[in-house]
């Protein structure tokens, strides 16, 4: 029997035992099944700021945790290991418990709580629930990194939960999402929510050629402004990855004009890097 997963904008159809298109969720016995529930492929102690958070506990630590799977397809991703991964991935079994025991264990280490990210985790969004459930009772914060591609409904549901989001807003242009097998306006919805309910900012990362025109980082940076002049955008350098080791690195000033034209509307940008 066939069913639908309405996690996310792809709304992928599945046949009984097949992997949706971000690999982590799949039908088995007529059920949508969390493939990468508590199997983590990363686990490391991270400065906030690397998530990248710049107003949001400055100067602390989080342990970010990461698995496998993700619902783009990005050719300058530079977690495509785990990224494009499925089931075959080596990890580590890591219940909801456990992490937050590790979590708690880290505060002596100026930890303040967990970071989902380094894959697509809200492929995995069972496991971000449920830790971050754990993680809110344990006083730490819950933060999460993700490409906003997630559908409203569960999205609604999870942000209770979160105290932080740092949303990739890849372009703003159709053309340049339908390349990474993404979808525009889905970001901004998620992106419109978020900042109703906790602390978000955004980051771009300027691809040569691609998404480097003053005009769409103006257009960009003006609807963000329409949502909240106050989100902090980080305006990032590329560097050749993955399938796109064949381009050269977002020059320097390419970086830095756009981040000035960028703050023509908002408050807060920053360059990353550099």
């Amino acid at each position: 029997m066939s069913i639908f997963c309405d996690l996310c904008f792809h709304h992928c159809r599945l046949e009984e035992g097949q992997a949706g298109f971000c690999r982590a969720r799949a039908n088995r016995d007529g059920k949508i099944t969390c493939l990468n529930y508590g199997k983590l492929t990363a686990l490391a102690l991270d400065p906030i700021e690397k998530k990248p958070l710049r107003r949001f506990h400055p100067g602390s630590e989080v342990l970010s945790v990461g698995s496998f799977g993700c619902n783009l397809s990005c050719p300058f991703c530079q977690n495509a290991r785990i990224a494009a991964a499925g089931e075959e991935s080596r990890t580590r079994d890591c219940s909801p418990e456990m992490l937050v025991e590790e979590a708690l264990r880290l505060c002596s280490r100026g930890n303040i709580g967990v970071a989902y990210t380094y894959n697509e985790p809200l492929v995995g969004y069972e496991y971000v629930r449920d830790c971050a459930a754990l993680v809110r009772q344990a006083g730490m914060c819950n933060v999460l990194v993700t490409n906003g591609t997630i559908s409203e409904e569960p999205w609604r549901e999870l942000l209770p939960l979160i105290d932080a989001v740092n949303i990739d807003l890849k372009g703003f242009t159709e053309n340049w999402y339908r390349v990474l097998g993404g979808d525009l306006e889905t970001v901004k919805r998620s992106i419109a929510l978020v900042a109703q309910s906790c602390h978000v900012e955004i980051t771009t990362l300027i691809v040569p050629g691609e998404n480097d025109s003053e005009d769409e980082i103006r257009a960009l940076s003006g609807w963000l402004a329409s949502v909240r002049a106050d989100i902090p955008l980080h305006i990032s350098r590329f560097f050749p990855c993955h399938c796109m080791k064949d381009r050269s690195p977002t020059p320097v000033e390419t970086v830095y004009r756009l981040a000035d034209v960028a703050r023509e509307q908002l408050q807060y940008v920053y360059t990353g890097n550099c």
